[in-house]
């Protein structure tokens, strides 16, 4: 059962930090961790070099995967007498792919306040940045270590239309690319981002079946942190067809819509070309006149 939040409890602060480059802390974030009375992180010898550089002293509490559940047991009860504490990660937002969730889970369902503090995200900048559609797109964290288990995910994305948005690290990111080379067509598009925001950061538009050789190519492609965005299936949003997920958006939008308006929001929500758009829904509309008719 969830509680309304309590007027007499502290407030949890979700902060994000930089991803790389230090300048990326935002000026709200800087006055919540100067005001909170702990800090929680992933480890304290990571933040404190951060936390030191904007002239931050407050005590910091290590909160990672193998202490999470007590930690956050603790922390609540010092929500509860009135505290607040601040929530960080190594980098970028807290809880995507960092430890945060059971701490905010129980926290709201002891009726604290639970604040997120915006700022620097390397799935969302790397998406950004690659020129790939982003209205719709399927966040998948890190992929399996194993190569079969790898292989068995991207068998089960293969057909998925969003952009799909991986983290790898550089031991294994070739390997993954050559994984992924395996399973989805050699033509399918992949942009290999690496060190967002830091300086030799990178961005390399190629096709999965060549993503694999250009690391091999060069060292220093295979070094630093990396995100991985690969084409969704059947994505023509340039091509002289709609895909398969465009033209049922269309054909649901044209059972409450006037013609004009479906096409519109189809665009819209899907980024089709509006003239494919306009013409699948002229073909569709007849087909639908026609059975009428019959």
């Amino acid at each position: 059962m969830r509680h309304e939040t309590r007027a007499t409890a502290g407030v949890l602060y979700l902060v994000a930090t930089p991803i790389g480059n230090l300048g990326d802390l935002v000026f709200r974030a800087v006055e919540v961790l100067k005001a909170v009375d702990v800090i929680a992180c992933e480890d304290t010898r990571h933040s404190r070099p951060l936390l030191d550089h904007y002239g931050i002293g407050k005590p910091l509490l290590a909160l990672h995967e193998h202490n999470e559940d007590a930690i956050s047991s603790r922390l609540v009860d010092r929500l509860l007498s009135g505290e607040t504490v601040a929530l960080i990660s190594d980098a970028g937002t807290p809880l995507i792919n960092d430890p945060g969730f059971p701490l905010v889970r129980r926290a709201r369902e002891a009726g604290i306040r639970v604040s997120p503090i915006p700022g620097p995200c390397a799935l969302i900048a790397a998406l950004c940045a690659s020129g790939m559609p982003g209205h719709r797109f399927a966040y998948e964290g890190f992929p399996p270590r194993k190569s079969q288990a790898r292989k068995a995910l991207f068998e089960s994305l293969k057909d998925e239309p969003r952009t799909l948005i991986f983290y790898e690290s550089s031991h294994r990111v070739e390997e993954t690319l050559r994984d992924a080379a395996e399973i989805f067509p050699h033509t399918r598009r992949v942009v290999i981002a690496r060190e967002l925001t830091k300086r030799y950061e990178t961005l390399v538009e190629t096709q999965i079946g060549e993503a694999a050789l250009i690391l091999a190519a060069d060292p220093e492609m295979r070094l630093g942190e990396f995100v991985l965005l690969i084409e969704g299936a059947g994505d023509r949003s340039t091509a002289d067809e709609l895909t398969h997920e465009q033209v049922r958006v269309l054909k649901l939008l044209l059972t409450e819509n006037s013609l004009k308006t479906a096409v519109r929001l189809t665009v819209d929500i899907s980024g089709a070309r509006r003239e494919l758009a306009y013409q699948a829904a002229l073909r569709l509309s007849k087909e639908e006149a026609d059975q009428s008719s019959v």
